[in-house]
């Protein structure tokens, strides 16, 4: 017998069952071949005394034994799995484990034979602790590891980190890698972008289903995951590990598993945030909620607002903590308020603050919210506030019968502080870039053009991340027939996107996924520059290069062959003079 059915057999021995080396060991010493089998076949046969004179009659049919005996054992082992499954719902808690335990013993040392093997797993994943013993087992053996149920493998991997992190890091991978994909989509759209997703479809993605199945109701397991997630965003300051953070608690709301989210101090707030990221805004009654989590933060317990600023870290969470700090500013200004007297505002920079400080809180293990500067609030919004106002006048302007002096121009200049706020400070810079995508999305070009310089430095470079370049492509779209005009183009290319290509490749991706889409709109002098300026170094990488291969190839398409460039001459011949329709 080879290795193959050598693991046919495994364990058999032990039970005292005959197997094929027992045949085989028998044959080779008997000298009656004939009645050794048929009495190896008495003794290891089905033994029930009705089945004696009905097997000749099989074999009048031509019915192998072995087929007979295989759907016997096949009908067996089925009803063998269904009645684990029952005794597993049956009776006494501790008889009914009782049972299983004991069958359990029995059965295991058959478990590397692949047609009982079934069976042990199945009574093994309905036994809520497994022996210690059968459990480092199962977990030496790579197939067997392999073979159990989740179930199962839960017990293994609360007590195994290292085990348990191997299967959670290539779904994590798995999780980056996807939402940087989506940011870096060649579809570029205002109405379908990074943020369309609703909370709910997001969270039946498939690495946010696979982690809640992994955990199922183990609060440890659980935990293990939150560390594996905030050790990797220290790590790598990714934001997407807070996303999948918020994800994952609100999956296992959804599956309603009280075991976990009753533990999770975290589990209410995100439930309520959750509701404010599906409508994209903030109300008054969801920010009360809000608030009263973060004033009810007890002393001793401060190590919450960990778990909380990753929560409000998430850029779901960021995305609409900023629409609606925007929107608050524009109702602001129609109804003459101050920032400083907006309570509503007040708690969302509160909030925003303390999701952008999520970093640097976990990373120093400081639990305390970070301090709003109060220029943030005396100088920064009213400023733009200003800039609403500015908008206003000009439009009203614009209507306004022009007398000798003409039209008002746009203003064109930016108060210095401005630029500084965008360069120094991390709230203003972000809702500062949240505005800035507000006036594109309204097609506000001269407003656009305005601010655009401030872009150029801001703090730690957040005007070149990749969720900010995302959404502004996006937006851009909106404003395709500007892109015909060489004070637009070299604005926005030359003045800001060509600033950071070089020393940034995310930058370089993101021009060239822009110009996939609107190159038709350009000017082709300044797309010929453009094209120039943007060819990839031999450093460059694959995405980038393969970017521009096909910008290349989208452009060669639209240059107009030789033999049509010959005859254009023919054109400038004097026409005959025949009278034209009134040009308008």
């Amino acid at each position: 017998a080879g290795p193959g059915q050598a693991a046919m057999y495994a364990g058999l021995q032990e039970l005292g069952v005959a197997n094929g080396e027992d045949l085989k060991e028998t044959l080779t010493n008997c000298t009656e071949p004939l009645k050794a089998i048929e009495q190896f076949q008495t003794e290891n046969g089905v033994l029930l005394p009705s089945l004696q004179s009905a097997l000749p009659f099989l074999d009048l049919h031509g019915t192998p034994r072995l087929e007979f005996h295989q759907s016997v054992f096949d009908e067996l082992r089925e009803k063998l799995l269904e009645r684990v499954s029952a005794i597993a719902l049956e009776g006494k808690v501790e008889e009914r484990y009782k049972k299983l335990e004991d069958l359990l013993e029995k059965s295991f040392s058959l478990v590397k034979m692949p047609s009982i093997q079934p069976v042990v797993m199945c009574v093994m994943k309905h036994l809520p602790k497994v022996p210690e013993k059968k459990l480092k087992l199962v977990m030496a053996d790579k197939d067997l590891y392999k073979a159990c149920a989740v179930e199962v493998k839960r017990q293994i991997w609360q007590d195994n980190q290292a085990l348990f992190g191997d299967e959670v890091s290539p779904l994590l991978k798995q999780y980056i890698l996807e939402k940087e994909n989506i940011l870096f989509s060649n579809d570029i759209s205002v109405l379908h972008n990074f943020f369309s997703p609703s909370p709910k479809t997001r969270r039946q993605g498939e690495v946010v289903q696979k982690l809640t199945q992994m955990i199922g109701k183990n609060v440890k397991l659980y935990d293990m995951v939150l560390q594996f997630l905030r050790t990797l965003f220290l790590r790598t300051r990714n934001v997407h590990y807070c996303t999948l953070r918020a994800e994952l608690l609100m999956s296992l709301h959804d599956l309603e598993i009280s075991e976990i989210c009753t533990v999770d101090p975290c589990h209410k707030f995100t439930w309520c945030l959750d509701a404010c990221i599906r409508e994209k805004f903030v109300d008054n009654k969801r920010a009360r909620e809000l608030q009263g989590f973060l004033d009810g933060v007890k002393k001793g317990q401060e190590q919450v607002l960990g778990d909380l600023s990753m929560i409000l870290c998430d850029p779901f969470a960021i995305n609409t903590l900023a629409l609606s700090t925007i929107r608050h500013l524009q109702d602001l200004v129609g109804q003459d308020t101050l920032p400083r007297e907006s309570p509503d505002l007040l708690l969302l920079l509160r909030m925003l603050s303390l999701g952008q400080g999520a970093w640097d809180m976990i990373d120093s293990q400081v639990f305390k919210e970070p301090k709003l500067e109060a220029e943030l609030i005396t100088k920064f919004l009213p400023m733009l506030m200003s800039f609403v106002v500015d908008d206003h006048m000009f439009n009203v302007d614009q209507k306004l019968p022009s007398e000798e002096k003409g039209p008002i121009p746009y203003p064109s200049t930016i108060p210095e502080a401005f630029t500084k706020f965008l360069q120094e400070n991390r709230i203003a810079c972000e809702i500062g870039l949240y505005y800035i995508l507000h006036i594109t999305k309204q097609r506000n070009k001269n407003a656009f053009l305005r601010l655009l310089p401030a872009l150029v430095e801001t703090f730690s470079d957040l005007a070149f991340s990749d969720i900010f370049l995302h959404l502004l492509t996006g937006n851009l779209t909106l404003l395709g027939d500007e892109f015909a005009l060489e004070e637009f183009c070299t604005s926005l290319f030359d003045g800001f996107f060509l600033t950071a290509c070089s020393r940034k490749e995310n930058v370089h991706r993101h021009v060239l996924r822009l110009l996939l889409h609107l190159h038709h709109k350009v000017a082709p002098a300044k797309l010929e520059s453009l094209q120039k300026a943007l060819e990839p170094t031999k450093q460059g990488g694959e995405a980038v290069k393969e970017l521009y291969n096909q910008l290349t190839e989208k452009l060669s398409l639209r240059k107009p062959s030789p033999a049509e460039v010959t005859e254009t001459p023919s054109m400038e011949l004097p026409l005959p003079t025949v009278p034209t329709p009134a040009s308008r």
